[in-house]
C-alpha cells in the first residue's frame, strides 16, 4: 500500500462495549487491513461512556492529520445517539459511508460520494461478478436499515435497477418478492423469505446476520 500511495494508511475502529458480534465484525476488518497494509488501531471505550466522551474521541481522530479512515462500530449503546456520532465523523474519513454527506450524495445522480458503504458495495460486487444482469431488472429489498438496506438501494437505482424497499408496514410483502429478479435480504431473521415467495430463476442474497440452530 505504501508504494502505492505513498504512506501507510491509518484505520482506527472506536469500540463502545463489548458485544461479542461487534468484536467479530472488527476482527474481520482488522484481517482485511493486514492484507492490504493498512495500519489500524482500535479505540476502546467501556459501555458507560457519555456521548460527549464518544464525540470527543472522534472528533480528535478527525483532527489526527495521521488517522486516514474512521469506523465506529455499530450498534452503540441506547442511551447514545447513532445520529449525532455518525454526524460528527469526517465526512472524508467516514469509511463506512454513513455520514449524511455521503448518504445524500449516494442518492442523488451525478454526485460521488467519499465512500460507499461496505455492505452495499460487496452486494453489487457479488451480482456482477456472478454476470448477474442488475439493469432493468426488479429489486425487492427487505429491510431498511442505514447500514445495508438504505444504500443498496441507493446503489442498485445507480445501476438502473427498479427497487421495492419492504419493511414491517409493508403489506402482502410475498405478492412483491414474488415479482422480483432479486431478492436482498437484511433483518437478521433467519427463515424470513419462503420458497413460494421467490419466483423460478430469481436470485436470493441474505446480507442479514442470522444463527441458526442445527441438530446433527
Amino acid at each position: 500500500m505504501k508504494t502505492e500511495v505513498g504512506k501507510f494508511p491509518k484505520l482506527v475502529v472506536v469500540l463502545v462495549g463489548d458485544r461479542r458480534d461487534s468484536h467479530r465484525f472488527i476482527d474481520i476488518k482488522l484481517e482485511a487491513c493486514e492484507k492490504v497494509g493498512i495500519e489500524t488501531l482500535v479505540s476502546e471505550l467501556p459501555e458507560n461512556c457519555t456521548e460527549k466522551e464518544l464525540l470527543d474521541v472522534v472528533s480528535s481522530f478527525n483532527d489526527d492529520k495521521d488517522v486516514h479512515g474512521i469506523v465506529v462500530q455499530l450498534p452503540l449503546p441506547q442511551h447514545i445517539s447513532e445520529e449525532s456520532i455518525m454526524n460528527v465523523v469526517n465526512p472524508e474519513k467516514d469509511v463506512d459511508g454513513f455520514h449524511p454527506l455521503n448518504i445524500g450524495n449516494l442518492a442523488i445522480r451525478g454526485r460521488k460520494p467519499f465512500f460507499i458503504p461496505g455492505a452495499s458495495k460487496a452486494c453489487i460486487e457479488l451480482l456482477l461478478n456472478h454476470g448477474v444482469e442488475i439493469k432493468g431488472k426488479r429489486v425487492a429489498i427487505i429491510g431498511r436499515s442505514k447500514i445495508v438496506g438504505l444504500p443498496t438501494s441507493l446503489l442498485l437505482q445507480r445501476h438502473h435497477a427498479t427497487v421495492s424497499l419492504l419493511h414491517a408496514y409493508t403489506k402482502s410483502p410475498e405478492q412483491i418478492t414474488s415479482q422480483a429478479d432479486i431478492v436482498i435480504t437484511d433483518v437478521g431473521i433467519a427463515n424470513i423469505v419462503r420458497g413460494n415467495w421467490i419466483k423460478k430463476g430469481a436470485v436470493v442474497i441474505d446480507m442479514g446476520y442470522n444463527e441458526i440452530k442445527i441438530n446433527f
